[in-house]
């Protein structure tokens, strides 16, 4: 049986010492109920997440939301699991891997944030023509093995009749994060890369963007709030609240335009320019990145698990009513 989550045998210092906490709301949090969320990773891939925080939706519902960012769904996994967070955002197969590996206290999705993958594949020079074929013989810079990027990346190459083991070279010997620089510095003909890596390729002029991972591999639920079914039975009332701020957040960046979006979470991404956010936000808008309604879509569960057992990584299917509930994103919507 693969073991997905070594650190959950991690101590509670080291696990501590692993998140990386964004800064409070500037509000009287009194009278509010606290939470901590811990998000796999800080990206505009989760505007409305950032938009429910600088908007004080959250506040809006009696809550005292601290974000802390994990770097991996292992971490958010064991930050969940030791009771260093209540609530996790981390790609849904965490929790699959979890309930397959029998982790008593059943880690449960109780929304839905992204319904396409994040990733872009960028190659050296502009192909408007391109297609998945052109990538036979190359050498593509990709992700983890049994990381989500890597294996929707796979499954694409799959569906278009693209053996990813004799057909091209993917390399995953660079850490997550450091491809981006790699390729500048000459390795590659392609690589595989999330947002505000792609963007600031093409402005460098080093990289142009040819293909979305998001569209070519359909609806997945990419990415999910979730908690243990312990913390939902004590703290229903949590969750609803947490719910409905997130619906609202979903709500604002699907009626405003990326100008307006990319400005409220602007103190997020002090890093970037509002230039490049705004850019990135319309990207994720153009591939309908963001559900309109949090409820978590059986059909993507399913597919979700086809790219698990395309790539070798899923000991067994897992019912969808094992491990999704509905009630709070429904009563949100």
């Amino acid at each position: 049986m693969k073991k997905h989550f070594p650190v959950f045998f991690l101590s509670a210092s080291l696990l501590l010492s692993s998140l990386t906490p964004i800064s409070a709301q500037a509000a009287n949090t009194s009278d509010l109920k606290p939470v901590t969320l811990s998000e796999v990773a800080h990206s505009i891939f989760y505007a409305p997440q950032y938009v429910a925080y600088e908007q004080g939706y959250f506040i809006d519902e009696g809550l005292d939301v601290t974000i802390t960012t994990a770097f991996g769904a292992d971490k958010v996994m064991a930050a969940l699991l030791s009771d260093s967070a209540q609530i996790g955002l981390m790609g849904c197969e965490s929790t699959i891997y979890a309930y397959n590996e029998g982790v008593t206290d059943t880690v449960l999705n109780f929304a839905q944030l992204t319904q396409r993958a994040g990733n872009f594949l960028i190659a050296r020079e502009a192909m408007p023509d391109f297609q998945w074929e052109d990538l036979k013989g190359q050498t593509v810079l990709g992700g983890r093995k049994g990381g989500m990027p890597e294996m929707v990346f796979e499954y694409i190459l799959k569906e278009q009749g693209i053996d990813p083991v004799n057909d091209l070279t993917i390399d995953q010997s660079i850490d997550f994060g450091s491809t981006g620089a790699a390729f500048t510095g000459g390795l590659g003909d392609f690589t595989v890369e999330f947002e505000p890596s792609a963007t600031a390729l093409e402005k460098e002029g080093v990289g142009y963007v040819v293909a979305s991972l998001g569209i070519d591999s359909g609806y997945v639920p990419y990415t999910s709030y979730c908690c243990k079914s312990s913390y939902l039975d004590a703290h229903s009332d949590v969750v609803q609240k947490f719910t409905n701020a997130l619906q609202k957040g979903v709500d604002y960046v699907l009626t405003h335009t990326p100008e307006e979006t990319a400005s409220v979470i602007a103190p997020q991404f002090s890093e970037n320019d509002l230039e490049t956010i705004t850019t990135i936000v319309n990207r994720y808008l153009i591939q309908d990145t963001w559900k309109p309604s949090l409820i978590f879509d059986p059909d993507h569960f399913s597919t979700l698990q086809d790219i698990l057992e395309s790539a070798g990584e899923l000991t067994s299917r897992v019912p969808y009513d094992a491990l999704i509930v509905t009630d709070y994103a429904d009563q949100a919507s």
